[in-house]
C-alpha cells in the first residue's frame, strides 16, 4: 500500500524535496578561489576572487567589449556563523565558467552560543544566532567600498565599472539592501550620497520583506534576531529591511522557487508590491516546482536561470 505521506502535494513530500535539492546543492567540493583579499582587521572581513574561464558566457571569457563584469556574491545561511562563503563557491565557481569575474564576500555572522553582537537575541541555548548588529551591515558597506580597488588588483581581466549583485536567501537580502544603501536614514553609518554605480541586482530567494518574513518565522526568527530582538525590531527595521529602502533606481530581479519552504514564494511578492507602490519596476522570475537551494546548485536547471539573469544586466 502507498504511502500516503509521500504523495505529491502533500507536505511530507514538499519536505523530501527540499531534503533532496538541498543534499545536492551542498553536495559539490568547495572551489578554491584565485585570490582572497582582506577588506578589514577581523578573519571574516576577506573576499574570494575567481577569474573569468571558459567560452560558456556571451563572447567568450571577456564577454562583448573585453573585460569581463564583476559578480558580486553575498553567501546565505540565516546571518548565522555555521555558514560561510564555502558553501557557496560551487556556485561561485560556475558563474566564472560562464565568462563571468566574480568576488565573494564574507561577512561576520552571528556567533555560536548566543553572542550575536549588540542586543541580540540567541536562538536558544546554545544555538547560533542570525547576525550581528551592527558588524555584518558594516562589512558588507566597507567591502563593496573597497571592492572597485580590489578588483583592479585581482581581476585585471575584469570591468569595475560593470557591476552586478547577487545573493541567496539571506544574501539576497544584503545584496538588495547594500543597493539601497543611498536611502537609507540620515544618521545610518552606512548611507551613500548617491546610488551605487551598479548595473543591477539579482537576489536569489531574497529574505526581502521583513515584516513579512518576521510573520511567517522564516529560518527560525531570524530577522528579529538580526535587528537585535523584539525591542529593537521596528526601531531598526528602517535602516535595514529592503523593502522600507525603496525606490532604489537600480535594475532589480528576484527569482524564486515556487517551491521554496525555507524563504517561501510570499516573501519575495511582498518587496516586488512594496516596490511598484513607490513607483519602480522589479522583475520576479518564478521557477515551478523548484525549492530554495537549487537556484545556488550548479547542477540545476534552475541555476543556469540564474546565470542568464545575472548575464542580461552584466554584459
Amino acid at each position: 500500500m502507498p504511502d500516503a505521506a509521500a504523495e505529491p502535494g502533500t507536505a511530507a513530500a514538499r519536505d523530501a524535496a527540499e531534503a533532496a535539492e538541498e543534499k545536492s546543492a551542498f553536495s559539490h567540493p568547495a572551489v578554491d578561489p584565485d585570490s582572497t583579499a582582506v577588506y578589514g582587521d577581523h578573519p571574516d572581513q576577506v573576499i574570494d576572487f575567481y577569474v573569468p574561464r571558459g567560452a560558456e558566457g556571451p563572447g567568450g571569457a571577456e564577454g562583448p567589449g573585453g573585460a569581463a563584469p564583476v559578480v558580486v556574491v553575498l553567501h546565505g545561511g540565516s546571518w548565522r556563523a555555521p555558514y560561510d562563503r564555502r558553501h557557496v563557491s560551487p556556485f561561485a565557481g560556475f558563474l566564472a565558467r560562464r565568462g563571468l569575474a566574480v568576488a565573494s564576500v564574507e561577512y561576520r555572522r552571528g556567533a555560536d552560543g548566543g553572542d550575536g553582537g549588540d542586543g541580540a537575541e540567541g536562538a536558544g541555548a546554545g544555538g547560533p544566532v542570525a547576525g550581528r548588529w551592527p558588524e555584518t551591515f558594516d562589512d558588507v558597506a566597507t567591502a563593496l567600498d573597497a571592492l572597485p580597488a580590489l578588483v583592479r588588483q585581482h581581476l585585471p581581466q575584469a570591468d569595475a565599472r560593470r557591476v552586478v549583485l547577487t545573493g541567496h536567501s539571506a544574501g539576497g537580502h544584503l545584496a538588495l539592501w547594500a543597493a539601497a544603501r543611498h536611502l537609507l536614514p540620515d544618521d545610518a553609518p552606512w548611507r551613500i550620497d548617491r546610488p551605487a554605480p551598479l548595473r543591477g541586482v539579482v537576489a536569489l530567494a531574497p529574505i526581502a520583506d521583513f515584516e513579512v518574513a518576521d510573520k511567517l518565522d522564516v529560518c527560525g526568527g531570524a530577522t528579529r534576531q538580526l535587528l537585535g530582538g523584539e525591542e529593537l525590531f521596528a526601531e531598526r527595521r528602517p535602516y535595514a529591511d529592503p523593502a522600507l529602502l525603496l525606490p532604489t533606481g537600480i535594475a532589480t530581479t528576484l527569482v524564486q522557487g515556487r517551491a521554496d519552504v525555507d524563504v517561501p514564494q510570499v516573501v519575495a511578492e511582498a518587496y516586488a508590491d512594496a516596490a511598484a507602490k513607490a513607483g519602480e519596476v522589479v522583475g520576479v522570475t518564478l521557477l515551478e516546482d523548484v525549492g530554495h537551494y537549487p537556484l545556488i546548485d550548479p547542477a540545476a536547471d534552475a541555476c543556469a536561470v540564474v546565470a542568464e539573469e545575472i548575464a542580461q544586466l552584466a554584459w
